[in-house]
């Protein structure tokens, strides 16, 4: 049999994980992924430290908040079948493109986990025990937060005007301005800012959105003749489509700098390539070989203070 050995196709396979870049968006929203060894993580989110005060009598010891999430790992796999004739006949350009191909959706899937956490931030509850994105977040000393808002575009001069469906550049400014100062505004347990040094932010937007995402976030000047405010803050805020959302009246904006962030990926075992090939009861039986991929892995929520939804209206 002459083409790639199943050796050989193995080696491809870890060559393109390596090289194939996920999403760009994904390690801006979510910390580095934990490194599992158990079935399911216990992630406890014990407030935040004491702010520094005036030593007046004595030290004064605060004890932390006690909240928390559990996160299980999950079986994932691919599994890509190449028939013997195919690789007796030397069809190895067409054999790679599949691998790159399965490689490549491989190194997607943090974005797919991500992208349903996301979809389903206002269904699904965060360590606070409130929905991910909501307008009733409190703990401590926070006073009520929200996280989840609307924001009337119509009060724009008439210039300036798109619709929901299609924002315009000034109408995508005045909403990703109202989701980053509502994050520069959450406090702490302790009733303490909790980004303040807050520099940069992603813009998560459906693919509607893009047009005017990108002209609100990188032109000096936007269509009515107006200067961007966003392109002249001393902010790092950019615009990055998703098409795995499927919002028509809706964004998401995410702290990106920072320890922590709005998600959780943890792994218990990275992706592996495993094949049932040459000499195999399946070969003779079936003509054919299988490429499988294997992961244990999962996402879950981190901070929702890292992170703001806003519907148009």
């Amino acid at each position: 049999m002459k083409g790639l050995s199943s050796r050989a196709i193995i080696g491809i396979f870890y060559e393109k994980l390596a090289a194939i870049v996920g999403a760009s968006w994904v390690g801006g929203v979510s910390m580095d992924f934990f490194d599992s060894d158990m079935e399911t993580e216990e992630y406890k989110w014990l407030g935040m430290s004491p702010a520094m005060r005036e030593w007046i009598g004595g030290r004064q010891a605060k004890g932390l908040r006690e909240n928390g999430i559990s996160i299980k790992n999950k079986k994932w796999e691919s599994t890509l079948e190449i028939l013997v004739d195919d690789l007796r006949r030397d069809k190895t350009g067409q054999i790679r493109v599949r691998i790159a191909d399965q490689a490549r959706r491989a190194n997607s899937h943090w974005a797919s986990l991500l992208s349903t956490q996301i979809l389903n931030g206002e269904s699904n509850l965060c360590y606070d025990g409130q929905y991910f994105f909501d307008t009733d977040h409190e703990e401590g000393d926070s006073g009520t937060q929200d996280n989840d808002l609307t924001v009337d575009i119509s009060a724009l001069p008439v210039n300036q005007h798109g619709s929901v469906a299609a924002p315009s550049p000034e109408e995508m400014e005045l909403v990703i301005l109202q989701g980053v100062q509502q994050i520069l505004s959450f406090k702490d347990d302790q009733g303490e800012p909790m980004n303040e040094d807050a520099t940069a932010f992603d813009v998560l937007v459906p693919v509607p959105y893009l047009q005017a995402a990108i002209a609100a976030t990188r032109n000096p000047v936007l269509t009515s003749g107006k200067t961007s405010t966003i392109v002249s803050s001393d902010f790092n805020i950019t615009a990055k489509v998703n098409p795995r959302l499927t919002w028509t009246d809706k964004l998401a904006i995410f702290r990106t700098d920072g320890d922590t962030k709005a998600f959780i990926r943890q792994e218990e075992q990275g992706v592996s390539v495993s094949a049932i090939a040459e000499g195999s009861e399946m070969e003779f039986k079936e003509d054919k070989h299988y490429y499988g991929l294997k992961a244990l892995r999962n996402v879950g929520y981190g901070f929702w203070q890292k992170a703001c939804q806003l519907q148009l209206i």
